[in-house]
């Protein structure tokens, strides 16, 4: 008589207490703050903290005027506005590119990704701002916007790769079985599957092309990094207006990054259901 085995004794999670969680967050800020201050009195520096005000906002006869500061983060999300979904279609036509059984396109797909990753951003900025923009008539703005789309649809692009291949087999021959076209094939079935496990790694990615944006300072783009590098000549006040900068952008990537967790969780769920 043949003896039933055992199950395995489960084992119990311990759950972590959020006490634990927001001690150390405190002990954790503490020490920063010790670190700073002590840091900072150790300079002999004179500290212009109520100055930083009037580079953010300004009240003049009843009306509310946007600081320098704010003017270039409205230039900064503009850039991101149009960077943004422009990165992504260039990452997605150059994944399926990868993708496609035309040996010209997967030239010419690992052709832009060989040449933008190996070459510094700094340096494609100034191609597409003093080589490109000429050529094909471009304003200042759109040359940079362009640059940036394109270095970041590079990266983008794996990420679409990795997303469509992660899609389990059985899900392509269903597919095909059906007898769908290769539009409707990405469309209806891989697309759908993909976009929750890309979602993570694209917010990395809108954070970066965040960040890059302030490489665009280089050139005649006045955007937050601009405007603060500009001011800070202007005041002499390095310290308060790069710290200000840095909060700003922290703030901003922040945001988008809790956006992007929220669309992700609802995706899921309607997976689910």
């Amino acid at each position: 008589m043949a003896v039933a085995a055992s199950a395995k004794p489960r084992r119990s999670i311990a759950r972590r207490s959020p006490w634990i969680d927001t001690a150390q967050t405190v002990v954790l800020a503490g020490v920063l703050i010790y670190v700073v201050v002590t840091g900072a009195s150790s300079l002999t520096y004179n500290w212009q903290w109520y100055r930083i005000p009037k580079l953010l906002y300004v009240v003049s006869e009843g009306k509310l005027v946007w600081g320098p500061l704010i003017q270039g983060l409205f230039v900064t999300l503009e850039i991101t506005a149009w960077g943004l979904p422009l990165a992504v279609g260039i990452g997605l036509v150059t994944a399926l590119l990868r993708r496609s059984e035309s040996i010209a396109a997967q030239a010419v797909a690992s052709g832009y990704l060989q040449l933008i990753r190996n070459t510094p951003i700094l340096v494609q900025v100034y191609l597409f701002y003093f080589v490109v923009a000429p050529i094909f008539g471009l304003g200042a703005f759109w040359a940079c916007v362009l640059a940036l789309s394109f270095h970041e649809g590079s990266f983008t692009a794996e990420i679409f790769r990795s997303g469509i291949e992660s899609v389990r087999r059985g899900q392509w021959e269903a597919a095909d079985s059906l007898g769908l076209s290769r539009y409707h094939r990405y469309r209806h079935v891989v697309l759908p599957q993909a976009i929750p496990i890309m979602l993570p790694p694209l917010t990395g990615q809108i954070v970066t092309l965040i960040k890059h944006s302030s490489i665009l300072s280089a050139v005649a783009i006045f955007d937050l990094t601009n405007m603060a590098i500009d001011k800070i000549a202007e005041t002499f006040m390095a310290f308060e207006i790069w710290l200000t900068t840095a909060a700003i952008y922290l703030v901003l990537t922040i945001a988008f990054s809790v956006v992007v967790d929220i669309v992700e969780r609802r995706i899921r769920r309607r997976g689910r259901a």
